[in-house]
């Protein structure tokens, strides 16, 4: 691990993830607050729009706390969004309940890139501050870790290009073949604001920071060594040279052929998604680390998310046969986002598998 200081009071997700001989694996799910849970679906009839429940911090607070108090998660991450800091970049949307995100505008222009600004996260998301502080309130005295996470740059640029989400990705790809300068102008300046973003979140508290490169699986290795990794990069240094102890995350869905890009940037851990046999990426990322002259990385996953739907033991035994296969330095977690329909018992019972695994 590359940051400098273990501290042993630090949550086990957080010594885990330094190298320290833990005696089992720390575990959270990706989306793990929010609609599987029956108590959030109540609170959406209170605060029907999802700005309001990520944005009124106390209500932001209680989503994140609820799978954490119903299943004991090592990880408490913030219930936010990735989009979350644009209107504090000059970016306006909204996520409508069936659609998802919309923009306001879409940002295709050099008139548009140009009106984007720096982030002042204190004057833009002042609940983010409120919200992940109560979080290390809520959680103090307890073995668990507080997550923060942001969107990287490639991405957030396709809501901002497609206007929303997307299938094809073609509107940025045709702006990487027409207007390169143009989208490497807006990279940047993405890159900037979300480097000052996620040491925001780790001032007031998140003691990980998991950045998501969602869509770059869409892309080629050459566009991907282009539009996706290097700012990938600015923001993981940004976040190193003021947090050097802070651990970083890095999520790509559909990455099994970038695992050896995505070890490269540096990232602490990498977070696999369930298209990869855990034994096979991890020598594969320890090989791309070793050959970078870099320390070997922790890895995250990757039980596929539909395997929540089966029965119980075959959710203990894909869970642990995962584990056995990672090693040490691993934090269990799903490949992808826990599914909307996926039944509480069954989430409960990964998270029981883990806790009750021994080393």
């Amino acid at each position: 691990y590359q940051g400098s200081k273990i501290d042993p009071s630090d949550p086990l997700l957080i010594r885990a993830i330094k190298g320290v001989q833990v005696e089992r694996p720390p575990v959270w799910m990706m989306r793990q607050a929010g609609r599987h849970i029956k108590e959030y679906r109540d609170l959406v009839k209170k605060y029907p729009t999802f700005r309001e429940r990520s944005e009124i911090p106390e209500v932001a607070v209680e989503v994140s706390l609820q799978p954490w108090r119903n299943y004991k998660t090592d990880g408490c991450i913030l219930f936010s969004d990735i989009l979350t800091p644009l209107p504090g970049m000059g970016v306006q949307f909204d996520i409508e309940e069936k659609r998802g995100p919309v923009l306001k505008k879409k940002v295709d222009t050099c008139e548009e890139v140009n009106k984007m600004h720096l982030i002042q996260p204190f004057d833009s998301c002042p609940f983010v501050d409120k919200a992940l502080r109560a979080l290390r309130h809520e959680t103090a005295g307890t073995d668990t870790a507080v997550l923060g996470f942001v969107g990287c740059p490639y991405t957030l640029a396709t809501y901002l290009v497609e206007g929303g989400t997307s299938k094809e990705y073609l509107e940025i790809k045709k702006m990487m073949a027409k207007e390169p300068e143009l989208l490497h102008a807006m990279l940047k300046n993405i890159a900037e604001s979300i480097g000052e973003y996620a040491n925001y979140q780790i001032e007031a508290g998140a003691q990980l920071i998991q950045i998501f490169d969602s869509w770059a699986g869409h892309l080629s290795p050459r566009d991907y060594d282009v539009f996706a990794s290097p700012y990938q990069k600015m923001v993981l240094d940004k976040i190193k040279s003021v947090n050097p102890d802070t651990p970083t995350v890095i999520y790509i869905k559909h990455s099994g052929a970038l695992l050896e890009r995505m070890a490269k940037t540096g990232v602490d851990v990498v977070s696999m998604d369930w298209t990869v046999d855990m034994s096979e990426g991890r020598a594969r990322l320890d090989a791309a680390r070793t050959s970078s002259g870099l320390p070997r990385c922790a890895v995250q996953g990757n039980l596929d998310p539909g395997i929540l739907y089966a029965d119980h033991d075959t959710i203990e035994e894909r869970t642990v046969e995962i584990i056995e296969k990672a090693g040490r330095g691993h934090v269990m977690n799903l490949g992808h986002g826990i599914e909307a329909t996926t039944p509480e018992e069954n989430a409960a019972k990964f998270i029981e598998t883990v806790r009750n695994y021994r080393y």
